[in-house]
């Protein structure tokens, strides 16, 4: 579940609450697949096939997911649409919210006391005031990915960049634009 891992041991036991947070703070994969095993009853396949009847559910059209943690793999494929209609599902979501606006979280295992301590790799939420998530991504062939939720007034704003080489940039200047409209 390389690269981007908290390194859990074997036999390290956690709350489900606290492997969400790594994997949508953090983007740790090994949280990513403990997730699908539980959820999929041992079962990683299982949850994907979760994962694809959600995705046919929303509309999503053009998804196919391979694996729990987006990694490059044959006919794994979403696109900027479809990635909006999860992301607009999601923030119905008070708990999601809440997870995803975080710069920081620590967490323990449950039978070892091992402290994991995460940082989100979004550089927006820390240094703009309206953005209040949501998710980063990168693998090979997608690139640098970025969906962006910022609110202000009564604006609401959901950006999503794939492949996208300036992505801090290009999202702050295209919220900084559409947030200063009057």
């Amino acid at each position: 579940v390389e690269p981007t891992i908290l390194n859990f041991k074997v036999g390290e036991k956690f709350y489900l609450k606290d492997l969400v947070h790594a994997a949508l703070i953090k983007s740790a994969n090994d949280a990513a697949t403990a997730i699908a095993i539980y959820l999929g009853n041992g079962n990683k396949q299982t949850f994907v096939n979760m994962m694809n009847w959600r995705a046919k559910k929303l509309g999503m059209t053009n998804t196919s997911f391979q694996n729990p943690c987006g990694f490059d793999a044959k006919n794994h494929k979403s696109t900027a649409n479809d990635l909006l209609k999860l992301t607009e599902y999601a923030i119905k979501n008070s708990t999601f919210n809440s997870i995803v606006k975080m710069n920081a979280y620590a967490f323990k295992a449950v039978n070892t006391k091992r402290v994991y301590r995460i940082h989100t790799s979004n550089k927006l939420l820390d240094k703009e005031k309206y953005v209040i998530g949501v998710k980063t991504g990168f693998t090979n062939q997608a690139g640098p990915c970025l969906i962006a939720r910022a609110k202000k007034d009564k604006k609401d704003i959901l950006v999503v960049m794939l492949n996208a080489q300036n992505r801090w940039a290009n999202t702050k200047m295209a919220l900084d634009t559409i947030m200063n409209q009057k």
